[in-house]
C-alpha cells in the first residue's frame, strides 16, 4: 500500500471507532469483508451472510450496503 493511501487511511480512523477494532486496515488489507462498488459515492453493496451484524451496515429495499468510510475507502482507491 502506498504511503499517501495508509496517511488517508489513519486520517479517516481518527475521526471514528470501529467494533471490529479497523481489522481490515490493521490485517494490511487481508481481511477484508466481502463487498462490491456498485457507484454509490459513500456506499458499497454489502456481501456478506449476516449484514446485520455489522455497525457499519444499513438496509435498503432487499439489500443492504456498506458506510463504514475505511472500507469505502479501501474499495474506492484500490483494486481488489
Amino acid at each position: 500500500m502506498e504511503e499517501r493511501t495508509r496517511k488517508t487511511i489513519e486520517k479517516i480512523i481518527a475521526g471514528m471507532s470501529c467494533r471490529k477494532d479497523f481489522k481490515c486496515y490493521k490485517s494490511n488489507l487481508s481481511q477484508l469483508c466481502k463487498s462490491k462498488d456498485v457507484g454509490l459515492e459513500s456506499f458499497l453493496e454489502c456481501l456478506e451472510e449476516n449484514p446485520r451484524d455489522c455497525e457499519f451496515s444499513i438496509g435498503y429495499g432487499y439489500s443492504y450496503y456498506c458506510r463504514c468510510p475505511v472500507r469505502v475507502h479501501i474499495a474506492k482507491q484500490l483494486s481488489e
